[in-house]
């Protein structure tokens, strides 16, 4: 299967990941983590009376959560599309993050499915060969192996923090797929 670094975007249908979208989500979740550590943390230095602690440690413990989250954002957002429909195939990356995307003719694939895991829902491609996909590389075969056992596959693509709408990614997947594969 040819593979490349970035997902082609000359394809009729590109769907780029969302950074507003996963930043207010990751935020949030950041948020109430932060908030439900620095809770106890407060109440104890308040009734000891070290309120100019309380002062220290509260951003301390934000900047913990705040730097991962920064780099995941990073990492999810800048490796460009993450799904490329056409005619004659699909284009997906292999790994969440940044890093390669392989081409999938529609006779290649089985079946198309959503799947919820956490905050994230996913669109899921299974390849009719489970051969297809290996020989990517370390890296690729770690993460594929963790969709594989979330997803039931090791090529998925965001909907829910996406660029555009789940509708209208399902509908862009089966009109493209014309009936060649499952979709659902």
């Amino acid at each position: 299967m040819p593979t490349a670094k970035r997902i082609p975007e000359d394809l009729p249908f590109v769907v780029r990941p969302s950074l507003r979208k996963r930043a207010l989500s990751l935020g949030l979740v950041t948020l109430v983590i932060g908030l439900v550590m620095t809770c106890p943390i407060g109440l104890a230095a308040s009734s000891e009376g070290g309120g100019a602690g309380l002062l220290f440690i509260i951003p301390v413990v934000m900047l913990v959560f705040a730097v991962p989250v920064g780099l995941q954002l990073w990492l999810v957002s800048s490796g460009g599309p993450v799904l490329a429909l056409g005619p004659a195939g699909l284009w997906i990356k292999t790994r969440p993050t940044r890093g390669q995307a392989i081409w999938l003719p529609w006779e290649l694939v089985e079946r198309i499915y959503l799947r919820r895991w956490g905050l994230e829902k996913m669109l899921c491609v299974k390849p009719r060969d489970p051969r297809v996909g290996s020989g990517l590389g370390a890296f690729t075969a770690l993460d594929s192996g963790m969709q594989q056992a979330f997803f039931g596959t090791g090529f998925t693509a965001t909907v829910n923090h996406a660029d555009r709408s789940e509708d209208e990614i399902m509908r862009a997947v089966v009109g493209y797929a014309a009936g060649r594969c499952r979709v659902g």
